[in-house]
């Protein structure tokens, strides 16, 4: 009889894990009813944990460790300019949503609601922001290069703003053309400085050279220069979104537990991982053979880089599911094998499952053809979910099953 031992991935403690076996056993004796099943919970005893409490995080229980209440801390401009490179328009949507009520933008072309009316002859509210913009003309390239901006990101944030239906009503909502180019401003240098962000640059304008562009850009749309070179403005100053801005460093000890387990399982197992690899060629000797290793994202890798070290011939076949090992592989960071070395004799029959979807799942056949047969499946879920998702996907255990000693 088949001999199924499940190995989790990174971040899952108790009580996930019994959860997300629970599952995994339901699953496969669904559609193998004879495999016997067995666990390996290393994030208890193996996984990564903060030693000293937290003592290297800056923000702990309300206060800094200089002893400053955060409660009382301004908020950050940093956070707030954060916010505006996930979202370059979050400051005209906070206008336009204020700025409801005739003449507000509610036209044709100013991207409102219908009903609304215009005085005679009034030009529509989006013309004045757009006028704004249009001072720009011929100054982009000078204003980006002062600043160590590039050129064509500055161009193409201006062309893109230009043609927001958001203008009409957050003009109505900033009735003083100075504050609307400053807000103008900031969305221009976002979107610019959010474009180079989405493509790793390795270099990015640090605050300095970014103010810098923010107040040369609202002096040349008819702002004073007075006070634009800093701050994000009135808008993302209003308590809720100071709130909202500043919860990621005032709740930082919580932020960290939450997310540390994940992310430092992964450091705490490529700096030392043989704890976890040797409890694992124990588990396989006590397991009545023929064993089956089936191993999720991180629990995959230490499967792989268990085998790969250890001629363990108890274990029939290798079962990665949502794992990175091809690409440790591939990058040289895997610690068993390095890239070009081929997989030992000794390595068994080697099934890798993954959703396309999930940006942590690998392919192994292009790297290794003939040793390793990689089965595509679909969690019919967005990344990251579709990285937790193939323990409800049915796909999942029927590849298992059907290849399966």
């Amino acid at each position: 009889m088949t001999t199924a031992l499940f190995i989790h991935g990174t971040g899952v403690r108790e009580p996930g894990f019994s959860d997300v076996y629970g599952r995994f056993t339901a699953g496969l004796r669904d559609v193998a009813p004879g495999v016997r099943v067995s666990p390996y919970y290393w994030g208890a005893e193996l996984g990564a944990r903060l030693g000293a409490g937290g003592l290297s995080v800056p923000y702990t229980g309300g206060r800094s460790r200089g002893g400053l209440d955060e409660a009382a801390e301004p908020a950050d401009e940093t956070e707030l300019w954060a916010g505006l490179y996930r979202d370059p328009l979050a400051e005209l949507a906070l206008a336009a949503a204020g700025g409801g009520g005739p003449g507000s933008g509610n036209g044709p072309g100013s991207g409102g609601g219908p009903g609304a009316e215009l005085p005679p002859g009034a030009p529509l509210p989006a013309e004045r922001p757009r006028a704004l913009l249009a001072a720009l003309d011929g100054q982009v390239a000078g204003i980006a290069s002062a600043a160590g901006l590039p050129g064509p990101y500055l161009a193409s944030a201006v062309t893109e703003l230009s043609r927001s239906p958001l203008l009409g009503r957050a003009a109505t909502a900033l009735p003083d053309d100075g504050e609307l180019a400053r807000l103008l401003a900031r969305a221009l240098v976002a979107g610019a400085l959010a474009a180079l962000l989405a493509e790793d640059a390795p270099v990015v304008p640090d605050g300095a050279a970014r103010d810098t562009a923010v107040a040369a850009l609202a002096e040349r749309m008819g702002a004073r220069p007075e006070g634009s070179e800093r701050g994000v403005g009135a808008l993302l100053a209003r308590p809720v979104l100071r709130i909202a801005s500043h919860q990621a460093v005032r709740r930082r000890r919580a932020l960290t537990e939450a997310a540390h387990p994940a992310a430092a399982d992964i450091m705490l197992y490529l700096a030392h991982g043989e704890p976890l690899r040797q409890r694992l060629r124990e588990l396989v000797k006590e397991l009545e053979p023929p064993v089956v290793v089936i191993g999720h994202s991180l629990g995959g890798i230490i499967a792989l880089d268990t085998l790969l070290t250890t001629p363990l011939p108890q274990v029939a076949q290798l079962i990665t599911v949502g794992s990175q090992g091809p690409f440790l592989y591939e990058s040289g960071a895997l610690p068993g094998l390095v890239h070009p070395e081929p997989l030992p004799d000794h390595l068994p029959v080697w099934l890798n499952v993954y959703d396309p979807r999930d940006l942590l799942g690998y392919i192994g056949a292009p790297l290794f053809p003939g040793r390793v047969t990689d089965v595509e499946v679909d969690n019919r879920q967005p990344f990251p979910a579709a990285h937790s998702a193939y323990w409800a996907n049915p796909a999942v255990y029927r590849a298992i099953a059907a290849r399966l000693p």
